[in-house]
């Protein structure tokens, strides 16, 4: 008698990428390490993995076990909800468009650290009216070129 051999109830990551939710809490791991200005290296050594095994689990290409995420919580000072704020609802495609929508850069996550060690509320106001302006104008200064070159 012939035993059928057993059927997956789900693709596997090479024949289907990886899970969405996987992608969204990677992006997660990977945006509260840059904000506490940690290198993989490091991040990878606290969880006794190599940084390797830590890219994986930031492109969601390795799930992260819950006692991982439990020492990640501990680590980088995040509580286990961190993780999955803002995962849009049980439809995946809605799970995908968020995980690949604009993510923040390196400078931004790097600004916003170093921003938020400004204790002078005043200094800080400052600086945000100095960036608001500077944004506004290269806005500005865009459509000038614009106009210009038409």
């Amino acid at each position: 008698m012939l035993r059928k051999p057993p059927t997956r109830r789900r693709p596997t990551i090479a024949q289907a990428g990886p899970d969405p939710v996987d992608v969204f809490v990677g992006s997660k791991i990977r945006e509260r390490r840059l904000v506490l200005g940690m290198s993989q290296e490091a991040l990878g050594d606290r969880l006794q993995i190599s940084f390797q095994q830590l890219q994986k689990y930031e492109r969601g290409a390795n799930r992260v076990s819950a006692s991982t995420l439990h020492r990640l919580t501990q680590i980088l000072d995040a509580p286990v909800s961190y993780f999955f704020d803002g995962v849009p609802g049980d439809r995946p495609s809605d799970i995908v468009a968020q995980s690949t929508s604009r993510m923040p850069k390196r400078e931004e996550l790097e600004l916003m650290r170093d921003f938020s060690q400004i204790d002078d509320r005043r200094l800080r106001d400052r600086i945000r009216q100095l960036v608001a302006a500077i944004a506004h104008n290269l806005d500005g200064d865009l459509q000038l070129e614009k106009e210009a070159a038409e």
